[in-house]
């Protein structure tokens, strides 16, 4: 307790760091005034009635940072820019220039890289809007738009997603952790007393072994979380000894960490986007005037309704993901030469490509711990809802997931920026 009240208390009287939580929290505090300024004419009854058939819209409240609850004019929140992170990634996989401005090019080309994800934003925000707006004038959410309202409405609607993507780059750059990451943990963190005072008012004797379920999970998932994510892998790394005139530089030895989840949350905001966004545009389809396109809608939903095809389809993708990002975060080929650049070799491995093999064996293996782990706790709400019925157990595990991923992100930034302030 000692140790953290003192870092507490170095964060907090050191000028820099001090105004980066200023730059975090005046940044939060105007996120939270665009969630509360709605599109114009909602019926309101209509909207929390919608909310409260529709699991899966509650999960889209989770990307939209909130907005969605209130259909503000952030309503769309990052999903669009993550979508978009999400198809460049896959891209770099297809596209070997592409991958190369990602791994090679150093920071210029990860600008560019950035800079066309920010572009793929507007047309996916469009195309979210669009999508939006019809589904909820059919669910009577919204009065019917003529075409310059539905226009109107898009374009503010798409003009709010690009502002809170630049609000969250902004926190990058000028605050403290990952800007987008904040922005959709201060949703759910907003959403804490609305829930608590819903649970009050709903609150049944009978249900308290449900609760206590609740609970566990959530200090399983905490626990869990917080043990993969610190834990690693260290590699031993020797330094070969160099006489450079009297003196004898090298010859030290030191570890490379290789963490067990080197992905971290991604993976799991990742799976969700690749589930959630097709739900939405076959939502939208199922309404079509053509009755083939209606029908194949309505079998994709109801496979995608199906648990036992949901939390499969969730698991695999998790540990798919996990994989894929693994794959183009770290890169043991350019480990392995810069490693034999500066003199250092794996003790019992041959610099170069022997050590590059060595790496991805052994990268592999960790990996394979990490996203079977990460797998399971994502789906774990969804077994806990199997068993007890309650529809909001996926999606308080999956909040609960990315607050907890988010919240040592931010404490392993603050540990950086202390860390620099000693050096």
């Amino acid at each position: 307790m000692q140790q953290f009240t003192d870092k507490l208390k170095a964060v907090f009287m050191d000028p820099a760091i001090r105004r980066r939580i200023i730059f975090v929290l005046v940044a939060l505090v105007l996120f939270r005034l665009l969630a509360a300024i709605p599109v114009p004419n909602i019926d309101k009854t209509q909207l929390a009635n919608f909310f409260n058939n529709n699991a899966f819209f509650g999960l889209l409240g989770i990307f939209s940072g909130g907005g969605l609850y209130t259909l503000s004019i952030i309503m769309l929140g990052v999903a669009p820019y993550i979508t978009a992170s999400i198809v460049m990634q896959l891209l770099t996989m297809m596209s070997p220039s592409l991958k190369a401005m990602y791994q090679e090019e150093g920071e210029a080309g990860r600008r560019k890289f950035t800079q066309y994800s920010r572009l793929l934003t507007v047309p996916l925000a469009v195309l979210q809007a669009f999508a939006y707006m019809i589904l909820f004038q059919k669910q009577n959410v919204v009065p019917h738009l003529d075409t310059l309202q539905l226009v109107t409405n898009i374009v503010v609607i798409t003009g709010g997603s690009v502002l809170l993507m630049w609000i969250g780059e902004l926190i990058t750059e000028f605050g403290v952790g990952n800007g987008v990451s904040i922005l959709i943990f201060a949703g759910i963190v907003a959403r804490l007393p609305q829930d608590l005072v819903q649970l009050s008012y709903t609150y049944d004797p009978a249900q308290i072994p449900v609760y206590l379920l609740f609970l566990a999970a959530a200090l399983l998932i905490v626990y869990g979380v917080v043990v993969i994510t610190e834990a690693e892998r260290p590699i031993p790394v020797t330094y070969a000894k160099r006489v450079r005139g009297n003196k004898v530089y090298g010859g030290v030895s030191t570890y490379l960490p290789l963490r067990l989840n080197q992905s971290g949350v991604i993976p799991i905001i990742f799976a969700l986007s690749i589930l959630l966004f097709p739900q939405m545009i076959f939502r939208f389809l199922q309404t079509s005037s053509h009755l083939w396109v209606a029908n194949v809608s309505t079998s994709i939903i109801n496979l995608l309704a199906n648990q036992w095809f949901y939390g499969i389809a969730y698991f695999v993708l998790v540990f798919l993901f996990t994989y894929f990002y693994t794959a183009v975060t770290f890169d043991p080929e350019s480990i392995s030469t810069n490693l034999q650049k500066s003199g250092a070799f794996i003790p019992g491995v041959r610099p170069g490509a022997s050590t590059s093999e060595n790496l991805t064996k052994v990268l592999t293996r960790i990996t394979l711990v990490g996203a079977l782990f990460l797998g399971v706790i994502a789906v774990l709400p969804l077994v806990a809802r199997g068993f007890t019925g309650n529809q909001s157990l996926a999606i308080g595990g999956t909040a609960l997931l990315i607050a907890v991923s988010v919240v040592l992100d931010l404490v392993k930034k603050l540990d950086a920026q202390l860390g620099m302030r000693e050096y």
